[in-house]
């Protein structure tokens, strides 16, 4: 299942301030690969990731999944897409605060319509994975913004996506544990077959990667082709 950005352009803000993020950008991404996105801040990485996944809509271009315009689906199509296909690690990590890690897991799965029960053993397996086996019924407000980012992740991979998205996701964590986080995200791509598109600074995610792609150079080539 590929991922394609055709000639895509967003504009974001609006009046004096409106800039344009990406200007007819054309890139695609392999399933069973992890993808790093690269590029200095503010070369748009994240409005890359936002568009891939559906949660903004490109001002012109398509966005192809398997050969479905997500660009072009009703604002519910778009919504159900991203519930059952497409899996999201933020920055910030997007928890809960109330629930406990293991909670957080159960309650993704419940939004596509899963047994809780059905997917505990495997949320435990998932958590124990990146580390927090001990910490299961822990809250996510009581956890340090790096197992904030762990859980997170564990959340994703739970719901098996055909597209994993990711934002800077070893921002927070020591090298030990970021290398075990990458091991984990290359792992789960290669077994599932999901394309994973990861936007980083960290070289140690670029070294691991299966393809590489700079935004800058992306941008250079969208330019000089106009």
């Amino acid at each position: 299942m590929s991922l394609e950005l055709l000639d895509v352009t967003v504009r974001l803000g609006r009046g004096e301030s409106r800039t344009t993020a990406l200007r007819e950008l054309t890139v695609g991404f392999a399933p069973s690969a992890l993808t790093a996105l690269v590029g200095p801040s503010g070369s748009g990485k994240s409005t890359l990731l936002a568009v891939a996944g559906a949660l903004l809509r490109p001002d012109e271009g398509r966005v192809l999944l398997g050969g479905t315009d997500l660009a072009r689906l009703s604002p519910a199509e778009q919504a159900r897409v991203r519930r059952e296909r497409i899996g999201y690690v933020f920055q910030s990590g997007n928890l809960l605060s109330g629930l406990t890690a293991l909670e957080q897991l159960l309650a993704a799965a419940s939004v596509t319509g899963r047994s809780p029960r059905s997917v505990r053993a495997r949320a435990t397996e998932l958590l124990t994975e990146v580390g927090l086996g001990h910490r299961l019924r822990h809250r996510a407000d009581q956890m340090s913004g790096g197992e904030r980012q762990r859980i997170a992740i564990a959340r994703a991979l739970l719901l098996e996506p055909e597209v994993l998205l990711v934002d800077e996701p070893t921002a927070a964590v020591d090298r030990e544990r970021a290398a075990d986080l990458v091991e984990l995200l290359m792992s789960t791509t290669h077994r599932h077959g999901c394309v994973t598109v990861v936007a980083t600074h960290d070289p140690v995610v670029v070294e691991a990667a299966d393809h590489v792609v700079d935004m800058a150079l992306l941008r250079a080539g969208s330019d000089s082709a106009r």
